[in-house]
């Protein structure tokens, strides 16, 4: 079965993060190619000069990024909002996949799931943790929830991909 995974960098990092721990990039697109079969990764990842090493990680590991200009908000914060890139990219590649995973809690995207479960071809959300969108609730069966696959995909160490920080 041919799955293409569509990523929320930033709901799934934060969401990851809120529950205390990191996530091992790495291990997770193996989980998702070996658990899922996923042969394209979409990671939509908010674009932050001197980043490249991070990009160029990500890359290495197997993800495609797909780049949004981020904005500094006035406490500082850096946002990349990222859902339109995912549902037109979801929408460009609808021919290529035969299944689809939106790894996302955000209920911005219940049209997306909604379409994709009509279509047959919504395999799985996975939410970063138990605090997804109750938008979802009608779509529980496709439910996967990452903090209950920490054991499989924490990263032990600092640094990105299980490497430790120079």
């Amino acid at each position: 079965m041919n799955t293409y995974a569509f990523i929320d960098s930033q709901n799934l990092n934060l969401g990851v993060r809120s529950q205390g721990w990191k996530l091992d990039w790495r291990k997770f697109r193996q989980y998702l190619r070996n658990k899922y079969n996923v042969t394209e990764a979409y990671l939509f990842i908010g674009y932050k000069p001197g980043n490249q090493g991070l990009y160029t990680s990500l890359q290495k590991m197997g993800f495609l990024l797909i780049f949004k200009p981020t904005m500094i908000l006035p406490d500082k914060t850096v946002k990349g909002n990222v859902d339109a890139e995912l549902v037109l990219h979801s929408m460009i590649q609808f021919e290529n996949y035969k299944k689809a995973i939106i790894v996302s809690g955000d209920g911005d995207f219940f049209c997306l799931v909604e379409y994709l479960e009509q279509k047959n071809k919504l395999f799985h959300i996975i939410a970063p943790n138990k605090h997804y969108s109750k938008l979802f609730k009608p779509y529980s069966k496709f439910i996967v929830r990452m903090d209950q696959l920490r054991g499989s995909v924490e990263s032990k160490t600092t640094g990105i991909g299980g490497r430790s920080k120079p």
